[in-house]
């Protein structure tokens, strides 16, 4: 799917705000904008969606964007919004934070909260908007992030931000199946760093083992649908032993078999629970999540969820 690519260009400057507070706003959610210059720079804004996952690549000049109550209250309260810093400044409030995001940076905002964002200068960034569903974690992690800067050259965010960088730049390449597993990954490794944040991905460990975990998570997902995924491939492919990989997981209380075994009931739910379109096989499901058993995959479902597979399909499609 090509992006698409809003422009004030074609305007005069006299009619490019009025355009952009629409345009922006569209895009993302409702909010108000404010643009800095006597007459305003050229704005554009590509996007394209992977699955659940919005890129918008936006260039403009100063301006400040604002949500409060009243726009909040039309709509756009489910979505979250990470923002890599390209090019400018940019200063993040929210909950009674402030962020000062520089180029290599990237901040979290929530839009069922009220926020502040100023754009001094001229500026480019590229905005991830991900459904707060999506991450898996609860409201109270959120407001611990929101209004705060991460790094995105150096340990977890870092990685984190490597690898949104790199979709970004290659979302339009991919076909719809491949993009909707690729935008999974991405929000598994936010709701991973948002966790580290809160401090539950062993504060004691070093920033270096930490960084190794998100790592190695980040290839695990890149490879759940593989059935022959196993630790000594794992350590293998990201050179370390396997028992240090095991070492890695063990302040998360659970195994890397097991962390595999949740990650891919988990797609498998998420999949079986889509209401649209046609239902999907329960059996191919399994199998496109590195299930080999059917039988296997049905027990270890129902232990997990408390209903078969094919009980929680038409109960989801039923809501």
């Amino acid at each position: 799917m090509m992006p698409v690519l809003v422009s004030t260009s074609p305007l005069p400057p006299s009619e490019r705000a009025d355009y952009w507070h629409s345009a922006v706003s569209d895009t993302f959610v409702p909010l108000d904008v404010v643009l800095h210059q006597r007459e305003p720079a050229v704005g554009e804004i590509s996007t394209e969606c992977l699955g659940p996952l919005q890129i918008s690549a936006v260039e403009a000049g100063p301006q400040t964007v604002w949500r409060h109550k009243a726009l909040i209250s039309r709509g756009g309260a489910e979505y979250v919004t990470v923002t890599l810093q390209h090019r400018g400044t940019a200063r993040l409030t929210q909950d009674g934070r402030e962020a000062l995001a520089a180029p290599g940076t990237f901040t979290f905002c929530d839009a069922g909260r009220p926020y502040r964002r100023e754009q001094p200068e001229d500026f480019r960034f590229t905005a991830f908007r991900v459904p707060k569903e999506r991450l898996g974690v609860s409201e109270d992690d959120l407001r611990t992030i929101t209004g705060t800067v991460f790094s995105g050259c150096t340990g977890t965010s870092g990685l984190v931000a490597g690898y949104l960088e790199r979709l970004a730049e290659r979302a339009s390449g991919f076909d719809p199946y491949t993009g909707r597993q690729l935008a999974m990954t991405a929000t598994d490794l936010l709701a991973v760093l948002v966790r580290e944040r809160q401090g539950r991905l062993n504060p004691c460990a070093s920033e270096a083992a930490r960084a190794m975990l998100v790592r190695v998570k980040a290839y695990i997902l890149r490879h759940l649908a593989d059935p022959d995924l196993s630790p000594e491939r794992i350590a293998a492919a990201n050179r370390m032993s396997v028992r240090y990989l095991h070492k890695l997981f063990e302040p998360e209380a659970t195994t890397v078999g097991r962390w595999i075994h949740r990650e891919r009931l988990e797609r498998c739910r998420r999949e079986l629970s889509r209401p649209a379109g046609p239902a999907p096989a329960v059996s191919a499901v399994a199998h496109r999540w590195g299930f080999v058993n059917p039988s296997h995959f049905s027990r270890a479902f129902r232990a997990a969820y408390g209903m078969s597979p094919r009980e929680w399909q038409t109960d989801s499609r039923l809501v």
